[in-house]
């Protein structure tokens, strides 16, 4: 029986070598080689850690924050390479989804899903 933690490390290396992880790295890389781009980008990450951080602490966030963060948005999906790294982003996130899906599998199954039970 292969130790878990063996296949777990097999897995990330599979992850760095997926498509998908490639054009991610190139993508970033893209938007980090150019100064603008990259300004652009740190504020969005901060902008969005700063809001998340706020939601996590229960803080309330005011409608000016949402709106500035909404126009934040709005700029960075205007840039190409920027939009091109989110677009990449997003893929292998659903690839990450996927294969969480798979490995909780087991504890899905023991354990069942009970949505479905009370609709039987």
């Amino acid at each position: 029986m292969p130790n878990i933690y063996d296949s777990a490390y097999d897995l990330e290396k599979a992850i760095r070598n997926s498509d998908e992880f490639t054009r991610l790295k190139d993508a970033y890389d893209a938007v980090m080689a150019d100064e603008s781009a990259k300004k652009m980008f740190d504020n969005f990450r901060n902008t969005q850690m700063e809001l998340q951080e706020k939601q996590m602490q229960g803080q309330e966030i005011s409608e000016e924050e949402v709106e500035e963060a909404r126009k934040v948005v709005e700029l960075v999906q205007q840039h190409e390479d920027i939009s091109k790294l989110m677009e990449e982003e997003q893929r292998l996130n659903v690839v990450i989804n996927d294969v969480s899906r798979i490995i909780t599998k087991p504890l899905e199954e023991l354990y069942g899903n009970p949505e479905e039970e009370s609709n039987e």
